[in-house]
C-alpha cells in the first residue's frame, strides 16, 4: 500500500471516492520518510540487476500484452476512482500498453562519431540512475506509461507517487508490471503533496519526472535545484483552437468538441478555448453547443454515459467560479454553464459565446468541462490572442485549405501544432511545452534519451599513439 509489500502508516490514512457517487472505494495507510528511503535503497539496487538492452526491450512487450490481457479489469478500477466513461478508459489502458510496446520495440543503438586508423569515438547513453515519477489524476495509467515505459527502457528504476485521488488503478498495473521486473525495480508510493516534496528533495533520486499544474512545477524545480537532479516537467496548458473562415464547421465539429470534452475537459492538451471568424461565429457557437446538449453526463460505469464527472471537488469549484466570473463578465452559455444535481461531481457541458479575449476562462486553464468561444475580426489578431499567454504545450487550426492552417499553425508558440485534429499523440512523437507548459520532452527517442546521461568513449587507435 505506501510503499507496496510494506504496512508503515506514517499519516491519516488516504480514502479515495468514487467521483460519481461518493462511494468510499478504499483506504490506504500513506508512504512516511521510513518507506521512501527503503524504497530508493531497492530501486537502486534493482537497477544492477535489470540486465542489458535485450532483455529489457523484451520484459516491456511482455508487459504491453499484460496490460491488454487484463484491460477490461483495470479499466474499471479506472473508471469507478477517475470517473471517465468505460469506453475512455479502456482506451486508456490500451494506450498505456501501446507505450510500453512502443518502447519494447524501438531500436537504440550507441552512436558512432569516428572509427577510423586514429580512433573509435562512440555516444553512449548511461542510465541517469533512479527517477522518481508523480503523475496526476487525469490520465493516471497513461501518463504513468509515459514515464515508466522510456525509463525502464534506458535502465533506470522508477518510485513513482500516483494521485491520491487515483492511486488505485496504478497499484493494479503496477503490481501486474512486478510479475516481469525484478524485484524493487518500479514501486508505488502512495502519498500526498507531503510526499511528492520529500521524493524531490531525497538525495537517492537523480531525476524527476512530473506531471502536473505550473505551479507545482515551479516549486519542485526550485527544490530539485540545490541537488542539480535531472527534471522533465509536463505542465499546464491552455491550448488554443483557431477555426479558420474556410472551415467545414459541419464536419470539424464533431473532432473539435471531443477534443474539448474528452474526460470531461479534464486533459493537459484538451482545446481550452476556441477562436472563430466573427462572419462564423454563430454557426460554430451552434454547432459546440447542439453537441453539449446531446451529450449524456453520468457515471462512467454507465454504457449510456458520455461525459462523467470532473475527478474532485477542488476542480470543479474552479471550473464552476470561472464560468460565473465569464457571465458576469458578460458571457452567456450556449449549453449548459451549471453544475448538475445528485451525489456526483457532475458539471453540465458548457459552450460560453461573447466571451472576451481578457476573460480569465480564456487567458488561465480552466481544466474541466467549459469552453469558451472568442470571436475575432482578423486571423492575424487570432494568432497574438493564442500566442498571448504563458502557456505553451499545443494547439490546431481547423480550416479546409490545409496548407494555409499548416503555415498558420507553425506561427503557434506551443510543442505540438495541428492541423485540422487535435489530441494526436503517439509513443513515437516527441511532447513538449513552451513557456509555462513545461521543461524537456517526453515521448520518442528524445523522451528516451531524457532519462539518460550522455557518455562519449573515446579509444586511441594503437597505431596513432605517439
Amino acid at each position: 500500500m505506501g510503499a507496496r509489500g510494506r504496512g508503515v502508516v506514517t499519516a491519516a490514512p488516504l480514502d479515495v471516492c468514487n467521483p460519481a457517487t461518493g462511494e468510499l472505494l478504499a483506504t490506504l495507510p500513506v508512504a512516511g520518510p521510513e518507506e521512501l528511503d527503503a524504497a530508493v535503497e531497492a530501486a537502486r539496487r534493482a537497477m544492477g540487476d535489470w540486465g542489458p538492452d535485450e532483455r529489457r526491450a523484451s520484459a516491456l512487450v511482455a508487459i504491453g500484452k499484460a496490460l491488454l490481457g487484463s484491460a477490461d479489469e483495470l479499466a474499471r478500477t479506472l473508471t469507478a476512482e477517475q470517473g471517465k466513461p468505460l469506453a475512455e478508459a479502456l482506451d486508456e489502458v490500451r494506450g498505456a500498453a501501446a507505450w510500453f510496446l512502443h518502447y519494447g520495440r524501438l531500436e537504440v543503438a550507441d552512436e558512432r562519431l569516428q572509427d577510423d586508423e586514429h580512433a573509435e569515438v562512440t555516444v553512449r547513453r548511461r542510465p541517469v540512475g533512479v527517477v522518481g515519477a508523480i503523475t496526476p489524476w487525469n490520465f493516471p495509467l497513461m501518463l504513468a506509461a509515459f514515464k515508466l515505459a522510456p525509463a525502464l527502457r534506458a535502465g533506470c528504476a522508477v518510485v513513482l507517487k500516483p494521485s491520491p485521488f487515483t492511486p488505485l488503478a496504478t497499484l493494479e498495473m503496477v503490481e501486474r508490471m512486478n510479475e516481469v521486473l525484478p524485484k524493487g525495480l518500479v514501486q508505488v508510493l502512495v502519498g500526498g503533496n507531503e510526499l511528492g516534496a520529500a521524493i524531490t528533495r531525497h538525495p537517492g533520486i537523480r531525476k524527476i519526472s512530473f506531471t502536473g499544474s505550473t505551479a507545482t512545477g515551479k516549486a519542485i524545480a526550485a527544490a530539485a535545484a540545490d541537488d542539480l537532479k535531472r527534471l522533465t516537467l509536463e505542465l499546464g496548458g491552455n491550448d488554443a483552437a483557431i477555426v479558420l473562415d474556410d472551415a467545414d464547421v459541419g464536419a470539424i465539429a464533431p473532432r473539435l468538441y471531443r477534443s474539448a470534452f474528452l474526460n470531461a475537459g479534464q486533459v493537459c492538451c484538451a482545446v481550452k478555448r476556441v477562436y472563430a471568424p466573427r462572419a462564423r461565429y454563430d454557426e460554430v457557437v451552434d454547432a459546440l453547443a447542439a453537441l453539449a446538449v446531446d451529450a449524456v453526463v453520468g457515471d462512467g460505469l454507465d454504457p449510456a454515459t458520455t461525459m462523467g464527472p470532473v475527478n474532485n471537488r477542488p476542480q470543479l469549484e474552479k471550473v464552476a467560479a470561472l464560468v460565473e466570473e465569464a457571465r458576469s463578465g458578460g458571457a452567456l452559455p450556449a449549453a449548459g454553464g451549471r453544475a448538475l444535481d445528485g451525489p456526483g461531481l457532475f458539471y453540465a457541458p458548457t459552450i460560453l459565446r461573447d466571451v472576451p479575449a481578457d476573460s480569465p476562462i480564456v487567458q488561465e486553464e480552466q481544466f474541466g468541462p467549459a469552453l469558451p468561444v472568442v470571436a475575432y475580426d482578423d486571423v492575424e489578431q487570432a494568432l497574438a490572442w493564442a500566442n498571448g499567454t504563458p502557456y505553451g504545450l499545443s494547439g490546431s487550426v481547423w480550416g479546409a485549405d490545409e496548407e494555409r492552417a499548416a503555415e498558420l499553425a507553425a506561427r503557434l508558440e506551443c510543442g505540438t501544432a495541428w492541423v485540422n485534429t487535435h489530441l494526436a499523440l503517439s509513443p513515437a512523437a516527441p511532447f513538449s511545452g513552451w513557456k509555462w507548459s513545461g521543461l524537456g520532452v517526453e515521448n520518442g527517442l528524445r523522451g528516451l534519451e531524457a532519462f539518460t546521461e550522455l557518455q562519449v568513449l573515446h579509444r586511441t587507435r594503437r597505431a596513432a599513439r605517439p
